[in-house]
């Protein structure tokens, strides 16, 4: 494995997957209690049928080691993986399992209690059955907030396809877990059926408040919308309309990878008095006739949002897409990782917009050290990763490359 290694002001991005498979949709953890432990989970192709690959370092991210989760009995391939982490050891897993037919895809939870050295027999969150899929991108997030009644809870989002000509629609749902990813409640709908939504996105803010956000899909009204649980995600307020999206194309113009448009969401839990408050919602958007990306703020715990402002900085026409937002704990900083073609407009490259004052200015800088080729690639996977190592407030991220000309996990640490 590569060393993790700065020349100067120079990034150094370290290939963290093999190179003998394809590798995608990423996310990664830290070890709040010893950050040197990072664990990165991402849809790995080297056996075959999708599977997750688990990439951990012992070492804050010079050296990693490789393995596969096993699939969980009964299902044909796993994909769409999210990982996060619980005091003091504890690592969960949850992703969308999937039948041979492909049809009756189920959300499972995998848990570790040993730093990810193992994890236990995957739990079925929700089953899914003939034309019911639990599908899309699932979301993992826990509860890290010292302060909340609800510290430790586990919950995650994701989309319910009914894949039917009665009910065509895509639904947000939603469950939480009191053990650690053991057990977990049942479902509950959060997204009208008659609406079409991708994958959601989840904050938890510093008294616990639950905020869970979607875009709905074209044709009909492409809304960011926004429902908060006060309660643990027990129940949740109305809807409550953040934007009005105009949804990217699909694939982005001189492109033909999948390009799905959905919200990221983050809250400040530290300790800076300014923006405790403070809940963040990043997005693609085509407004200006090219993919740029907006975040739109609340300063009260989800309740209100003010208007959306364009964060990247980025050329006229360049496509900025597949947003995911972190805010520090330790001081409230705000990190925006995003795929870009700002620097070549034929290749792609992974940015970094960071913002030290609640988000109303940002600088943009360039993560990766090498743009890359996706020409003919049709799936780069949805997503991004990053995670906070909070004694420092220093941001890693992880991400899809393809510069060794396959498709690979990168991590860059990059602060």
């Amino acid at each position: 494995m590569q060393s993790l290694l700065r020349k100067g002001f120079e990034m150094v991005n370290i290939q963290i997957s093999p190179s003998t498979s394809s590798q995608f949709e990423p996310t990664i953890a830290v070890n709040w209690l010893n950050p040197s432990v990072m664990v990165v989970v991402a849809v790995d192709l080297r056996s075959g049928p999708p599977n997750i690959g688990l990439y951990k370092s012992i070492d804050a991210g010079a050296t990693w080691t490789t393995t596969l989760l096993p699939l969980p009995t009964g299902f044909a391939g796993i994909e769409a993986p999210h990982i996060d982490y619980i005091f003091p050891s504890t690592f969960v897993v949850l992703a969308h399992a999937f039948d041979s037919d492909g049809l009756s895809g189920s959300i499972v939870s995998y848990t570790s209690v040993d730093n990810a050295s193992s994890f236990g027999t995957p739990v079925i969150v929700n089953q899914g059955f003939g034309q019911f899929v639990n599908d899309d991108q699932v979301v993992v997030v826990t509860d890290k907030a010292g302060s909340s009644p609800f510290f430790g809870n586990v919950y995650t989002g994701y989309t319910h396809d009914y894949n039917t000509q009665f009910i065509p629609g895509n639904t947000i749902f939603f469950n939480r877990s009191l053990d650690s990813g053991n057990t977990y409640f049942s479902p509950a709908l959060l997204s009208s059926i008659e609406e079409f939504e991708e994958f959601p996105g989840i904050a938890i803010t510093l008294n616990g408040i639950v905020v869970v956000g979607w875009i709905n899909q074209p044709p009909g009204n492409t809304d960011l919308k926004i429902r908060t649980s006060p309660d643990g995600g027990v129940t949740f307020t109305n809807e409550t309309m953040v934007d009005s999206v105009v949804v990217p194309p699909d694939p982005l113009p001189g492109y033909q990878f999948r390009c799905l448009t959905y919200p990221s969401l983050a809250a400040d839990i530290s300790n800076a008095q300014a923006t405790q408050g403070n809940v963040y919602a990043v997005y693609q958007d085509f407004r200006e006739g090219y993919s740029d990306i907006f975040l739109a703020t609340s300063t009260n715990f989800g309740v209100d949002w003010g208007t959306p402002i364009s964060i990247t900085g980025s050329p006229v026409g360049s496509q900025n897409f597949f947003p995911v937002i972190t805010v520090s704990p330790v001081d409230g900083a705000v990190f925006v990782t995003y795929y870009t073609n700002r620097v070549d407009p034929l290749n792609i490259d992974v940015y970094l917009a960071t913002s030290r004052d609640g988000a109303l200015t940002f600088t943009n800088t360039r993560i990766t050290t090498s743009s890359f080729d996706v020409t003919g690639d049709v799936l780069i996977g949805d997503y991004i990763g990053n995670a906070i190592v909070p004694q420092t407030g220093r941001l890693v991220s992880v991400w899809t490359d393809t510069r060794t000309g396959t498709e690979n996990i990168w991590f860059g640490d990059n602060q």
